[in-house]
């Protein structure tokens, strides 16, 4: 299972929402780089980078910061936040990422996202599935969609999708453990889907069950920032 911490941005700097409200904030004071860094010394490999600047405003905002990890690090970067046109996607790869993930736009611009998939192929193009009681959700998780989480995914993987990240954003920033039931459905449903799971992720043990239910990759944000996983304690899984 792939460990891939979160790194949140907002003006440059790491942050972290509750829930995906963006006046349930935590600023905290390492720079990215800094993060990315420590990541990288205790050997992990992947890094999911979200613009929040960018998910509101609808546009790729800290292109910066991206192009900062991605000069002076080693880090498989994938990209999410803001990215809504052709043009915001070549710059984000442009500027280091390997991945792009895009939930939004798969909702709004389908025939965009379809495109993407076809000219760069799927292991570039990670589909983001942001659910809210099951209902994607989309720009920064302010709207909720009638799109049931289970059905986006599987007309996707119907359309060339394989790697889909899925937040159930009830449990984003709590600390209360992820989702593990939805996740079972989903891969119970859709075996062949490289499923990531995001939010909620606790502690360490949090990871082993997450691992045990088949997926693919976790991504982790709050629990690292806040120490409640150790670096250390994630070499095991490395």
């Amino acid at each position: 299972m792939e460990i891939i911490p979160a790194i949140d941005i907002i003006g440059g700097k790491c942050v972290r929402l509750t829930q995906g409200d963006y006046d349930q904030k935590n600023e905290y004071n390492q720079s990215p780089l800094e993060v990315a860094k420590q990541l990288e010394d205790h050997g992990i490999r992947r890094l999911h980078l979200v613009d929040l600047d960018g998910a509101k405003q609808k546009k790729v905002v800290n292109l910066n910061v991206l192009a900062t990890i991605a000069t002076q690090t080693e880090l498989q970067i994938d990209f999410g936040g803001g990215v809504q046109s052709d043009e915001d996607l070549q710059r984000v790869f442009n500027a280091g990422a390997q991945q792009v993930t895009g939930g939004s736009i798969a909702v709004r611009q389908p025939d965009t996202f379809l495109s993407w998939i076809q000219q760069y192929g799927s292991d570039k193009i990670i589909l983001g599935a942001d659910a809210k009681d099951r209902k994607i959700a989309v720009h920064g998780w302010q709207e909720k969609t009638e799109w049931d989480v289970l059905d986006f995914i599987k007309h996707y993987q119907t359309k060339g999708i394989e790697y889909v990240i899925c937040t159930d954003v009830a449990k984003d920033g709590l600390l209360q453990g992820p989702s593990l039931k939805l996740y079972q459905d989903i891969l119970q449903e859709l075996p062949e889907i490289k499923l990531i799971a995001s939010g909620g992720v606790t502690i360490v043990d949090d990871l082993h069950q997450l691992k045990e239910a088949g997926l693919y990759g976790v991504i982790i944000g709050k629990a690292l920032l806040e120490g409640r996983i150790k670096l250390v304690e994630l070499e095991g899984f490395l």
